[in-house]
């Protein structure tokens, strides 16, 4: 399967990958949830060409992730921003932190500490439950069609 064919897919996975499946996508994301706005800041904090970001950016933008709102005139500037449809990959991009976190933080330490503003406490990301408010361990998860999604042959 070519790479340009993922969002042709029957598959949620495949058609999400297709949008921001990609390094250099995943890093622009990692900083619109840092703060990271402007198109200079992103180039300067990722250290990538300017072809590969504006690319990047504006896939995320024509996919309905990200927002350009000008702030300047003379020359036309954009600040770039999350809809909701992109602050609602905030947890993959938490399990993402999460997974490296335990698996290559440096000395064992995580390089950024979150805080739950609501609570004040630094916390780790779980995945869990939406009926029983459980963790989900991926050995407790089964899978099954969903009958009214038609089939697509390819």
């Amino acid at each position: 399967m070519r790479w340009e064919d993922l969002g042709d897919q029957n598959c949620s996975v495949a058609r999400s990958l297709a949008v921001f499946g990609d390094r250099w996508t995943l890093m622009v994301l990692r900083n619109c949830f840092l703060g990271v706005k402007r198109f200079d800041d992103f180039l300067r904090d990722l250290d990538l060409s300017r072809t590969i970001l504006t690319d990047r950016l504006n896939k995320l933008v024509e996919h309905g992730v990200l927002e350009k709102i000008p702030y300047q005139v003379k020359p036309t500037r954009h600040d770039y921003r999350l809809t909701q449809k992109g602050r609602d990959l905030h947890p993959i991009i938490m399990a993402i932190v999460q997974w490296g976190d335990q698996y290559y933080a440096i000395d064992g330490e995580p390089p950024i500490i979150r805080t739950h503003t609501r609570c004040g406490k630094d916390f780790q990301s779980v995945t869990v439950c939406s009926e029983c408010g459980e963790p989900i361990l991926a050995h407790e998860v089964t899978v099954r069609s969903n009958p009214k999604v038609r089939k697509v042959i390819a």
